[in-house]
């Protein structure tokens, strides 16, 4: 072919593209009908705190549209591990709520899946993210699915922004870039001119982005659902689940080393967990409100974005669940598992919070494009454990088959079964509520106050968390491209407190700039006044909340070294006793030792004897530990003096504050690895040389010692 003709026949696939090439610059939002659209904002309700209605079109093309944007892995929580285990209710939750499955004692099977948000299938799992928490119940009544994250509060308050939000954080459409990270320009372009995510911000900015594993985080209900009892009486309620082992994070230098080391990191340790019979536990609780009470805070409770502080509310356990069996196949039962919050049972009901109204649409339509059609309830893993009776049929991969020449209701051919239940039979009846109000797209006033919480949590922050909290958004807006989006989250951030904006701006070099004449708040209908959509002034009355705080959380109180993995480096030449009684003791414990050498087989102690090697020095990294521990013998700390690697994996845990113990002749391993002056490492909280096994082991029980990272920092 000649050039020229290959010349024109690529012009010619140009000319035939450009008719589909659309640029929205300058234009007017539209449908996909092409109608103009006044309100972008809001979904349509009755009332502006009232419920939203089915007649949104606009809403539900746009969620539809979103919902069916990847086939065939999920849109958002792609990436996800789960497990199999029980939930045993306490006798706590009866008077609360008439569910069969919170009796006293009642044990009932759960199905739950931990996963990121952001990224791909492909992604790490110690990408800075949100987790979410699902847990479906398999109770005598039907499924119920508690579909949380490991935040209480989200992004957006009204499900209509869902799709923006998403399309802001996912790697941006021009190029692809950055998969599973939030560092970049559309994401935080969205934030700066969205002041009602800056709660969020500060969760996501904050340690709990980064969890040790699945095993140590939180998990939220996020919205305001509501409890009926065995009388009809209804409650406002928050969800929450208290791990048992308290909660723990990871700093974000360890997040970066692990991603390339294991990037199946928290999948790796759950499975593992389980198969070893170190079965994680959660207590669920709930925060109550009576409806009495619905407005007798300084904050809405139908608002996503805020949370009730436990100070006010305590939080009610009402029983536990623990975690005992990985799946058979992980396709069968973690990817093609299906989670809806629609899924409840008689005792559990709804509040009118926005987002949680858009989601009840969302995931039954998410579902019916991932998983192929209207069957999916009958995917053995989403099948309930009771049998299911109605006049549904056909469609694509339908399993169940029905008998009987009946598929409608009323019926006489059948006599008139399957039939609708009384309450007093188990029957659903959605709680009845009074509505008045307006047919409008409008949000309440009392959404509209963006940052006292987000003020409070900074408050309730560790010294070592703020220090976190200031180099995640100095890293983040570090990545942005567009000074003036940097400028904008400055103006936001010293909303919420100046100290915080003046921290983060030094480290962009930038000066915080006026926050006079500016609309904080774009998010505003086209004939609104900007005015009346700006936030709220700080109340100044924000206080504390210790709960707000991984320092504080009080399962951290209970000190225990369970589950925490600790490395023993040694080579050839080792004093096996040492490891032996550090085993010993670490496994009393409940802990796991692991013996990282040089080199992968056998170890030979000075005593002739040998020692399974669990890891290479080029296998593995101190950042996969809880803490180090260098055995004993000259020979042995002698060779690993001389290895880069090993000296590298004793700097690298003292640096992220881990405990780091030695034998006495270990003491020479550790000047070695010092940094800044020999004795940094000796004389460091957390170090202990030659006292046996206890002081590391006490040490191990008390995690962190950021008192080493505060060092270096200004005060906050």
């Amino acid at each position: 072919m000649s050039k020229q003709k290959s010349e024109k026949n690529h012009n010619a696939k140009l000319s035939e593209l450009e008719q589909n090439r659309e640029d929205s610059t300058g234009k007017f939002l539209t449908t996909n009908q092409g109608l103009r659209v006044n309100d972008d904002q809001n979904s349509l309700k009755a009332g502006d705190r009232g419920p939203t209605l089915l007649e949104d079109f606009i809403l539900r093309e746009k969620i539809t549209h979103f919902d069916h944007e990847r086939i065939p892995e999920r849109v958002v929580h792609a990436r996800g591990v789960a497990a199999h285990g029980y939930f045993e209710a306490y006798d706590t939750g009866a008077q609360y709520s008439k569910a069969d499955f919170l009796k006293a004692g009642t044990k009932t099977p759960v199905f739950t899946r931990f996963s990121t948000v952001a990224g791909s299938r492909g992604s790490s799992d110690l990408a800075r993210d949100v987790r979410g928490f699902a847990v479906k119940f398999y109770t005598e009544e039907g499924n119920f699915d508690l579909v949380g994250n490991n935040m209480p509060v989200f992004f957006i308050q009204d499900a209509i922004k869902f799709p923006d939000f998403v399309h802001a954080v996912k790697p941006e459409p021009h190029n692809e870039i950055p998969q599973a990270a939030s560092a970049h320009n559309t994401f935080w372009d969205f934030i700066s001119i969205t002041p009602e995510s800056m709660h969020m911000i500060m969760w996501v900015m904050s340690d709990r982005a980064i969890p040790r594993n699945l095993r140590m985080m939180e998990g939220f209900g996020v919205h305001t659902f509501r409890l009926i009892d065995a009388q009809g009486t209804a409650r406002f309620v928050k969800f929450h689940w208290k791990p048992k082992l308290g909660v723990h994070s990871v700093m974000w230098d360890e997040a970066l080393q692990i991603s390339g080391k294991d990037p199946d990191f928290h999948r790796r340790d759950l499975w593992q967990a389980i198969e070893d019979g170190n079965y994680p536990e959660w207590e669920l609780g709930v925060q109550i409100v009576e409806e009495a009470d619905e407005m007798k805070f300084d904050f809405d409770l139908l608002d996503p974005t805020k949370i009730i502080p436990e100070e006010l509310v305590p939080v009610t356990k009402l029983g536990k669940m623990v975690l005992n069996r990985n799946p058979d196949n992980y396709f069968a039962e973690t990817e093609q598992v299906a989670f809806h919050l629609g899924h409840v049972v008689p005792g559990i009901d709804f509040s009118n919070d926005p987002l949680l109204q858009g989601r009840l649409f969302s995931y039954t339509d998410t579902q019916l494009k991932r998983l192929g059609g209207p069957n999916f309830h009958e995917i053995p893993i989403n099948r309930p454990v009771v049998t299911v009776h109605n006049g549904q049929r056909d469609g694509h991969m339908r399993q169940q088959i029905n008998v009987g020449k009946t598929s409608y209701s009323p019926n006489l051919l059948n006599e008139n079964t399957p039939k609708q239940a009384k309450q007093s039979e188990g029957g659903f009846a959605s709680y009845q509520e009074r509505v008045d109000g307006n047919k409008v797209r409008a949000r309440s006033k009392s959404f509209r106050d963006h940052y006292s919480q987000a003020r409070l949590f900074w408050n309730s922050q560790a010294d070592w968390e703020k220090v976190h909290i200031v180099k995640a958004l100095q890293f983040e807006l570090g990545k942005v491209e567009e000074e003036s989006v940097r400028e904008r989250m400055l103006i936001q951030l010293a909303q919420v407190a100046d100290e915080l904006a003046t921290r983060v701006a030094k480290g962009l070099g930038l000066e915080i700039p006026s926050a006079e004449g500016v609309q904080l708040n774009l998010g505003v209908p086209a004939d609104a006044d900007p005015a009346e959509y700006q936030s709220r002034p700080l109340t100044g009355k924000e206080g504390k909340s210790d709960a707000l705080s991984i320092e504080n959380t009080p399962l951290n109180a209970d000190k225990n070294i369970k589950t925490k993995q600790v490395a023993i480096l040694a080579a050839d030449g080792a004093d096996g006793d040492s490891i032996t009684a550090m085993k010993k003791a670490l496994e009393a414990g409940g802990a796991q030792a692991k013996l990282v050498a040089p080199h992968l087989g056998k170890l030979r102690t000075g005593a002739g004897e040998t020692i399974r090697i669990d890891f290479s020095l080029q296998t593995t990294a101190s950042v996969m530990f809880d803490g180090v521990y260098v055995a004993g013998g000259d020979k042995s700390v002698q060779a690993l003096a001389q290895q880069p690697d090993a000296v590298n994996f004793i700097n690298e845990a003292y640096r992220h504050c881990k405990p780091v113990g030695a034998a006495s002749a270990g003491k020479a391993l550790l000047k070695a690895a010092a940094y800044g002056g020999a004795d940094d490492i000796l004389q460091g909280d957390g170090v202990s040389i030659g006292d046996g096994a206890d002081a590391f082991v006490a040490n191990l029980a008390i995690g962190r010692f950021w008192s080493r990272e505060m060092m270096s920092e200004p005060k906050v």
